[in-house]
């Protein structure tokens, strides 16, 4: 398959998504969905995608910030904690949330600035070494899975429970309770899942290769900062 089929495909699934999301209208209290440009940057050259592929944690953390006022998040799966560290850096409460501890990087790209930045030795971040479970969401307002495997149900399920918002980046059905059936991807899997479950998703896009289809839910919890993705009742 060529980048340009590639590129279609991609453009195929967020659409179907946005079908998916338009189902929650049904829920009362939901607010009506607006779809603005989908990516978080202008559209860029396939070498600015490549550019981008290992910086998917300053695209979200940037995407976060923009969108959210600070809150007690929780990077699920988060691993070294890059995407917490980050947060915690914005004025975030976070935690990391993964069975394997993982020290921090020493230093990591800022995007923004275009350089390096060091990380120093006796940065913290929290950790919670378990496996997720969706009892932990009643201590956080906002779920972030990007890429956590086995997780995804887990935190659509604290979403519905405890109300708790959520950002998933869905990318493979690992440990999951159920499978998508044969003709379905399993990112509409899980957004229909969530829709089922009551929840108003919003689908956007980052600007890195691979994956970079996400689903957002608000919760009751988040206070949002920027209306452009999540328009007012």
């Amino acid at each position: 398959m060529t980048k340009h089929r590639n590129k279609e495909y991609g453009q195929e699934w967020f659409e179907r998504l946005q079908q998916i999301a338009r189902g929650s209208l049904q829920h009362p209290t939901t607010p009506p969905l607006a779809f603005p440009h989908p990516l978080d940057l202008p559209p860029s050259s396939g070498g600015e995608l490549r550019k981008m592929k290992k910086f998917r944690f300053q695209l979200l953390h940037r995407w976060l910030v923009e969108h959210f006022e600070p809150c007690r998040a929780a990077d699920i799966g988060g691993g070294k904690g890059l995407l917490a560290y980050l947060l915690q850096e914005s004025g975030w409460e976070t935690a990391v949330i993964d069975p394997t501890y993982q020290s921090l990087p020493d230093k990591y790209k800022d995007i923004t600035l275009n350089r390096r930045v060091r990380i120093p030795a006796t940065a913290r971040v929290r950790h919670i070494t378990k496996p997720f479970d969706s009892q932990m969401g009643q201590r956080f307002d906002l779920l972030i899975g990007m890429h956590a495997h086995g997780s995804m149900a887990k935190i659509i399920d604290a979403a519905a429970e405890y109300g708790c918002g959520f950002v998933l980046f869905p990318c493979c059905v690992i440990d999951e309770p159920f499978f998508p059936p044969i003709g379905v991807s399993w990112l509409e899997s899980v957004a229909d899942y969530a829709v089922r479950k009551g929840q108003a998703i919003y689908p956007f896009r980052l600007n890195f290769k691979g994956q970079n289809i996400g689903l957002c839910e608000i919760g009751k919890r988040a206070q949002i900062r920027n209306n452009d993705l999540f328009p007012s009742t």
